[in-house]
């Protein structure tokens, strides 16, 4: 058995969740239900990042507190979630007191390194609004693209920048000229890290591309130190004399959520956290392409630098971007789809089939209503939801209810053990999209033994044929639910209680004689009516969709 880490990226708990986020964090939901399925003790951990600029932005324009805004959103993240069957062993938040504890902790140690040093840095201030101002109040130009940019990473081409680096700052609140102060900060030497990143690097070939070319082109524009504190009001104290004004910086202490989140679950379950983080393991991390660098350079650096053999990251987990109906996700233009709304109105399967099946994994990808209803009608519905109803109904409504006697035919078994080792091997790679399309290749194989067998029609002339037919058919559909357990955890507990399956990752087969308790529909068929309700929420004219979507085709 294995310990196998998860680390879910930290949403800023200073709005609501859209689909992106769930597009991006999901793979991790899938990793973890599947290790458990293997028996590997699993450790998927999280939590809802309440420090840092956008809260007090946020807060501010509502007039109210820091911790008021992050409580709100941290809850409702907990709800969306939980509505979605991400299985974390625990979601945090950054202001929790074991977790501000761990990571004063870790910077008491940190600072006793070689690789941490004072400088007197520029700090960006505004005349106008009298005040010093952090990364993301500060608005220019990227020095690397030559897009309008926030001073603390450009959303175009990931640059991770500091407010002197860009070109003509202003304050976003005013816009009026930055001027720069000086103050002391502390930094990490993450230059003097350069060749150890650079090995770690070139040993991760199982990588995503963008997670290797993106810290690759970090390494070789070559590697710049960091600060690791700032003059902020909201956030964890700087554990150092002198520096009581000041808190540690927010990169410097989300990404160790990994640690003390892990750590807390280690210790309710009696594992060193040593050995958690030690060679018997293996840890993901699931994230956005724009949260690369974090957890490739950022995180590493943190833990290399803190000297206590601490284990890098093994396997990035860093999707694209989703598009909504052809153009990019924009909060502030109010042209995404919330996920606190989508969860009240479709089934949750749904919602995790189609981000996966059509998830940003290896490039971008849209999410259009269009597509999302005629996916889960065709495919959920039509294909998988089909093949199981009308097999278990079957049984049900001429047979009393119960598994019929049958032997499994050689094709059918060989095809059920071939397939746990393709498709779990596929998810431990990352290859989610191919995993679930892997398991619906199967599906369809089973749609077309059904139709092939005729069991309407043998049921009269050949009643032994018809029950040979749906015992070997329940057996692909109890093996389906095992399969599809971490992609569609809902709908699998559901056959998962009816055929009285194990939660293991192995071919499982239902004993003849077994009796069917009630059975009820999987998926219900979307009406097409709601392609153009949900549109006309997000303004769209049907005019300039049809418009779009011939442009997009092109």
């Amino acid at each position: 058995m294995k310990y196998i880490l998860i680390g879910g990226a930290w949403p800023y708990a200073n709005g609501s969740l859209h689909i992106g986020h769930v597009a991006a964090l999901l793979p991790g939901d899938v990793l973890a239900r599947y290790y458990r399925l293997k028996g590997d003790q699993v450790f998927y951990v999280s939590g809802s990042d309440c420090h840092g600029t956008p809260v007090t932005i946020r807060a501010k324009q509502e007039g109210r507190t820091p911790k008021e805004i992050s409580e709100y959103y941290h809850d409702e993240f907990c709800y969306v979630f939980k509505k979605l069957g991400f299985s974390y062993d625990l979601y945090s938040k950054t202001t929790d007191c074991s977790h501000k504890s761990f990571v004063t902790n870790f910077h008491k140690e940190l600072y006793k390194s070689n690789y941490i040093y004072e400088k007197t840095a520029p700090q960006a201030f505004c005349e106008h609004c009298q005040k010093v101002l952090t990364e993301r109040l500060v608005k220019g130009i990227c020095p690397k693209c030559g897009c309008a940019t926030r001073a603390d990473q450009c959303d175009d081409c990931g640059t991770v920048l500091e407010p002197e680096a860009v070109i003509t700052p202003v304050c976003s609140e005013c816009g009026n000229i930055v001027y720069f102060l000086e103050t002391n900060q502390l930094y990490i030497a993450i230059s003097k890290l350069e060749t150890q990143l650079s090995n770690y690097l070139s040993s991760k070939s199982n990588w995503r591309k963008n997670a290797i070319a993106f810290t690759k082109r970090y390494i070789d524009d070559g590697l710049r130190d960091r600060a690791i504190t700032r003059n902020l009001d909201w956030g964890i104290d700087v554990p150092k004399e002198g520096y009581e004004d000041k808190k540690i910086y927010i990169w410097a202490e989300n990404v160790l959520g990994y640690l003390s989140v892990s750590k807390a679950v280690a210790e309710s379950r009696g594992v060193k956290f040593k050995e958690l983080w030690g060679s018997n393991a293996r840890h993901y991390y699931v994230h956005g392409k724009d949260n690369i660098p974090f957890h490739t350079i950022i995180l590493p650096a943190l833990l290399l630098a803190h000297g206590e053999n601490w284990r890098l990251p093994d396997d990035i987990i860093s999707s694209e971007y989703l598009t909504l109906e052809g153009r990019k996700i924009s909060t502030s233009q109010n042209w995404a789809i919330w996920v606190k709304d989508i969860v009240e109105n479709y089934n949750p399967d749904s919602l995790r089939y189609f981000l996966i099946a059509n998830g940003p994994e290896k490039r971008d990808t849209d999410f259009s209503w269009r597509e999302f209803v005629e996916r889960n009608n065709g495919e959920l519905l039509g294909a998988y939801g089909n093949f199981v109803n009308r097999t278990l109904a079957f049984l049900v409504k001429y047979n009393d209810s119960t598994i019929p006697p049958g032997i499994i035919e050689d094709e059918i078994d060989e095809k059920i053990g071939d397939i746990f080792l393709k498709v779990g091997q596929k998810i431990e790679d990352g290859q989610f999209k191919d995993a679930l399309e892997s398991i619906f290749d199967f599906v369809r194989f089973g749609n077309k033994y059904y139709d092939t067998m005729e069991p309407w029609k043998t049921r009269i002339g050949n009643k032994a044929r018809c029950d040979n037919t749906l015992y070997n058919c329940v057996q692909i559909i109890a093996n389906l639910a095992v399969l599809l357990h971490p992609f569609l955890p809902f709908s699998s507990q559901k056959i998962a209680n009816w055929l009285n399956l194990n939660n293991e990752w192995k071919p499982q087969y239902v004993q003849e004689g077994f009796k069917i308790p009630d059975i009820s529909i999987l998926f219900e068929r979307l009406d097409k009516k709601i392609v153009e309700e949900e549109r006309r929420k997000l303004g769209i004219q049907q005019t300039s969709i049809a418009s779009t979507r011939t442009i997009l085709k092109v």
